[in-house]
């Protein structure tokens, strides 16, 4: 998907931006200051979304950057995987038993993750679909996933979104959502086994969704520029909650651009998906 500023009523350059540049620039503004934020190995969008609100809005988020154990990395390149090396050019690093042991004692209040699917509850795989002794397709695995059970909120972000990646129920739960829904959470909860707030944000190629309060099932939040809420519900695998009025997710502006341009001068996020 290849949108131009001019296509969505001329905010300014008239330079055009990819569809991993407006998740990205999303992710950037759902980011508050004074946080922390976790991201995962292959998370160029979620590094790119937290150095860009570092130098918008959020001079003191802080954020980790997965297998590096990088703190605060400067995206000197930005570089596709949080485990390259270009990543120790950072603020500090961290050994892998402090980076894996900071997520369950609450200090991490967001934490970036996608997956090979997502339900209607926010629970993500990343492991294995199909029958679980023969599954047909295998992925890279949990690592810390499970842990975001203790995050502060998750922040999921697909780089597909289709009915194969969004299904009634994940064939694995890599790291859980909202479970089975209200009750089962609630219960989970009162029992010590979830202590953090749950997934928060679901960002995808198509729309932005987040989870209504009382259900928490998926909602539709916002359509991105070219797309309808109807194409958002054929390509999902489950019943979501769209309102009546579902507004068109607000496009990089001339500021946004030009720093997450700065950050990814390599042009990472500016290749396609498909």
């Amino acid at each position: 998907m290849h949108i131009t500023f001019e296509e969505i009523g001329g905010r300014g350059t008239g330079k055009p931006f990819e569809i991993q540049e407006l998740m990205t620039v999303v992710m950037a503004r759902s980011l508050r200051d004074n946080e922390l934020a976790g991201t995962g190995a292959g998370s160029a969008m979620a590094r790119a979304a937290c150095r860009l609100a570092q130098l918008l809005h959020a001079p003191g988020l802080s954020y980790l950057a997965g297998g590096s154990g990088a703190v605060n990395p400067f995206l000197e390149p930005l570089a596709a995987s949080s485990c390259d090396y270009a990543n120790l050019l950072c603020e500090s690093t961290l050994n892998l038993a402090e980076l894996i042991s900071s997520i369950p004692a609450g200090r991490v209040d967001v934490f970036f993750y996608g997956g090979l699917q997502v339900d209607r509850f926010g629970n993500v795989n990343l492991s294995k679909v199909g029958d679980s002794a023969h599954p047909r397709l295998r992925g890279p695995g949990a690592v810390a996933l499970p842990l975001i059970a203790s995050a502060g909120r998750g922040l999921i972000f697909m780089t597909d979104h289709s009915p194969r990646s969004f299904v009634e129920k994940v064939s694995f739960m890599t790291a859980p959502g909202f479970l089975d829904g209200p009750e089962s959470w609630e219960k989970a909860k009162a029992e010590g086994y979830i202590q953090g707030g749950g997934p928060a944000l679901v960002v995808t190629p198509l729309a932005v969704l987040d989870f209504e309060d009382t259900s928490r099932r998926m909602r539709l939040v916002s359509v991105h520029p070219g797309v309808t809420a109807e194409q958002v519900r054929a390509a999902t695998g489950f019943e979501l909650i769209i309102p009546a009025e579902v507004p068109t997710t607000l496009p990089p502006d001339p500021t946004e651009m030009r720093l997450l341009r700065e950050i990814d001068e390599d042009g990472l996020l500016r290749q396609p998906l498909n």
